[in-house]
């Protein structure tokens, strides 16, 4: 019903869909083409360290900018300008990578550290427009579907259509990839809502800043959410960074059957994304993330532990459905709360702490593989990732239970 009512959710829903279909087939066919140039996990882990490290260097200026410009014009030219970095892996892809080994897998982390960097300021824009769009009685509706979508296209669509345009031709993914880009842009520049008017001239930078984090620190909920959020996504990405390789290698997976793992695992956030809120209303927001938080450490576990691809998908659609329950209540909470003047720079400080550690936790994977390997031999070296990121995820879980209030 939200979305025959309300046209501009309509196209923001629209624009979401295509984008992360997008998504999905670039996050199977960057590392596929990596893994293509070398086999080495330490270059492998630098591509996704440099596509997630813009949200540990420019998080924070974003939220000033969001906060001064246009939300809505900001998005737009974020997917334009993805839409032309997209090319340039499409012409790195037809030349073979650009090299063997190190200097083709450089390459491609250039571009995709530019890509990071284009879409820190598209999804801070996303998440503070949202709030303009929709009442805020509809904050937890709304982003139920809006994540819903974002996994169907992003990780349950996008995966296996990426693994059959690999088998057709290497740039295949990435030209689709960047049409998404174009249409997502013109659904975002479609939405018709009022100019925002900031109060006053811009001040500097560092003062901008201030403001935010005085009020992010005075909301102890928040913060401790955040520095949360920072640990679940180091070790998330940790575990993911490595996936490619525990497909090809240890489940003797193909692109596509890669691609078919993911969108298994996508099924659990289309079934979280569309009951959450209704858990979430019937249990109450402490509840709710006690129960994604002890769901957690399980995928890990199951992963470090299994050789079934089966059982390989099960575990990533329970990582997926305790993702979107925490999301879907830690996202609406920050929409409602935080005042709309400061909602771009909170929202980025709460994404430099949820979300800057994420680069560190995909160097951290490829590092630890490579030192333990000599030791353990590949298979075990691989597996290690999964069974320390459990018994990390298992003590986050007891420190959330113990501690967090809504």
């Amino acid at each position: 019903m939200l979305l025959a009512r309300n046209r501009n959710f309509r196209l923001l829903f629209s624009a979401t869909a295509v984008s992360n279909l997008g998504d999905g087939v670039s996050a199977l066919a960057v590392p596929w083409l990596a893994t293509l140039l070398t086999r080495d996990p330490v270059l492998i882990a630098l591509v996704v360290f440099a596509t997630r490290l813009p949200w540990f260097l420019f998080s924070i200026p974003a939220g000033v900018l969001v906060d001064r410009r246009d939300r809505r014009r900001l998005m737009v030219q974020a997917d334009m300008l993805r839409l032309l970095l997209t090319f340039g892996i499409v012409a790195l892809a037809m030349r073979g990578g650009g090299g063997e080994g190190a200097a083709g897998v450089f390459a491609l982390a250039g571009l995709t550290f530019l890509l990071g960097s284009a879409e820190v300021v598209r999804d801070n824009a996303a998440q503070t427009f949202l709030p303009a769009v929709v009442d805020p009685a509809d904050l937890e509706r709304a982003n139920g579907q809006l994540w819903s979508v974002e996994q169907v296209m992003g990780a349950f669509v996008g995966p296996p259509v990426a693994g059959v345009l690999i088998a057709l031709a290497v740039p295949a993914p990435f030209v689709l990839d960047a049409v998404t880009f174009g249409v997502a842009a013109w659904c975002v520049w479609a939405i018709a809502t009022p100019r925002r008017l900031r109060d006053g001239p811009p001040r500097r930078l560092v003062a901008e800043v201030m403001e935010g984090w005085r009020w992010l620190r005075g909301h102890g909920l928040l913060l401790r959410l955040a520095v949360m959020l920072g640990l679940i996504n180091a070790l998330f990405t940790m575990s993911v960074t490595m996936l490619v390789l525990v497909s090809q290698e240890i489940l003797g997976l193909t692109a596509f059957g890669h691609g078919v793992l993911l969108a298994v695992g996508a099924g659990g956030a289309v079934l979280g994304g569309t009951l959450g809120p209704g858990v979430a209303a019937r249990l109450g927001q402490t509840a709710t993330v006690r129960l994604a938080l002890l769901t957690m450490p399980l995928p890990f576990v199951m992963i470090g532990l299994t050789g079934s691809a089966a059982l390989a998908g099960l575990a990533l659609a329970l990582e997926a459905i305790s993702g979107m329950l925490w999301n879907i209540v830690t996202v609406s909470l920050r929409q409602r709360v935080i005042p709309d003047a400061l909602l771009g720079r909170v929202n980025a400080l709460y994404r430099f702490f949820g979300w800057g550690m994420m680069p560190l936790g995909a160097l951290a994977g490829g590092v630890l593989v490579a030192l333990a390997e000599p030791g353990l031999g590949r298979e075990m070296a691989l597996r290690l990732p999964y069974l320390l990121g459990g018994g990390a995820m298992l003590a986050l879980a007891i420190y959330g239970v113990l501690r967090l209030r809504f």
